[in-house]
């Protein structure tokens, strides 16, 4: 094995924009993220709808047969 190709690792604090804060070792000092596993709606549970009135009439409007 070579010698000296190793990064070098940190103790690394991950911050979430809802304030989790994570603990861990990286080869990065801080990392700043905008959604963790505490916020995000797959592991939550929380589904959010998003609003897709009018999608559907477009393409249908769209590809109907003449």
């Amino acid at each position: 094995m070579k010698s000296d190709i190793h990064p070098e690792y940190h103790n690394t604090t991950i911050t979430c924009v809802c304030g989790n804060v994570v603990q861990t070792r990286s080869t990065v000092q801080n990392i700043r993220v905008e959604i963790c596993s505490s916020c995000h709606p797959f592991f939550t549970g929380e589904k959010k709808f998003v609003d897709t009135t009018g999608r559907i009439e477009r393409f249908r409007k769209r590809y109907k047969k003449k």
